[in-house]
């Protein structure tokens, strides 16, 4: 693709695609994110492929190119597993959604306490459910406050809850890696790690929290074994 010589990297030197989704009804359908480099499509087992990351904007950007779909930094894209035209990408310039299989992203603007962060989830069966743990932003990459919190959205994005029960209220300095979030494939149970090594699960949808570790190494990924 000739786009791909624009692509440029999010953190380190070289883009990188961290973020694969295969279409559950129809494996040749297949969506990928790359920091930096947009939200990609292929609708036949990648033999053709094109950028699909209309309405996602980086303010990192000179201005003329702060809405260029080929050099967006995703940071990380899921999909929901029954509703397969639901996506949810927490990127680096705020949260977007999109219920049109990536033909057109919504910035979520009020996720409190912060837009900005790595992780997210989306429930198996609920497009509309998605879980985020928030950092203060790109310079200060540190919980707002010192607070750890996961938040929650249930209605695509127009409101949040704040998830804290038996997270760490102050003095916390923990961050979520883009794959250190799982959700299990009941969606009721989640995990994460974070980058002081400590690991909580959740059985409640995030309700409320039991930490199982504190001395781990940085947590970089996290996952449910299938059921």
């Amino acid at each position: 693709m000739p786009e791909r010589g624009q692509w440029f990297g999010g953190g380190a030197d070289w883009p990188g695609i961290h973020s694969i989704c295969v279409d559950p009804p129809d494996s040749r359908q297949v969506r990928v994110a790359v920091s930096c480099g947009g939200v990609w499509e292929t609708l036949d087992g990648g033999e053709t492929w094109r950028c699909r990351a209309d309405g996602m904007y980086a303010d990192f950007m000179p201005p003329d190119r702060r809405d260029d779909p080929n050099i967006q930094d995703g940071h990380r894209l899921v999909q929901c597993r029954e509703q397969t035209d639901h996506y949810w990408v927490q990127h680096h310039n705020g949260i977007f959604r999109t219920v049109d299989n990536c033909a057109s992203w919504t910035d979520v603007k009020e996720a409190g306490p912060s837009t900005f962060g790595f992780a997210v989830v989306v429930h198996p069966a609920d497009g509309s459910t998605a879980w985020f743990v928030p950092a203060k932003n790109d310079e200060q990459r540190i919980p707002v406050d010192g607070r750890l919190v996961v938040t929650r959205t249930r209605d695509g994005g127009k409101s949040f809850d704040r998830l804290t029960d038996r997270l760490p209220t102050e003095n916390a300095y923990d961050i979520v890696y883009r794959h250190a979030l799982d959700i299990d494939d009941s969606g009721e149970q989640l995990a994460f790690g974070t980058t002081t090594g400590s690991l909580f699960i959740s059985d409640d949808q995030g309700d409320d929290w039991q930490c199982v570790s504190t001395h781990l190494p940085p947590v970089y990924c996290v996952r449910f074994a299938p059921l």
